[in-house]
């Protein structure tokens, strides 16, 4: 899990990560957003962005298989 969080410290806006079954999404996600948190403003809006697009993303992907 360090290795992880190192990873996202140092690149958060360039990594794509696969998605979780929902009970490891949660922990998963609030481990990330105390990460983006914790980095400096410019570092933190392209973390945000990136999370944002993943979320969407997914959302997206679950509209389209319950249609």
């Amino acid at each position: 899990m360090e290795r992880e969080s190192e990873s996202w410290q140092t690149g958060a806006a360039q990594q794509v990560r696969e998605p979780l079954p929902d009970a490891a999404a949660g922990g998963e996600l609030l481990d990330r957003l105390g990460i983006i948190e914790s980095q400096p403003l410019d570092r933190r809006a392209r973390g945000f962005e990136q999370l944002h697009d993943e979320l969407m993303q997914e959302l997206q992907r679950s509209d389209n298989e319950v249609a």
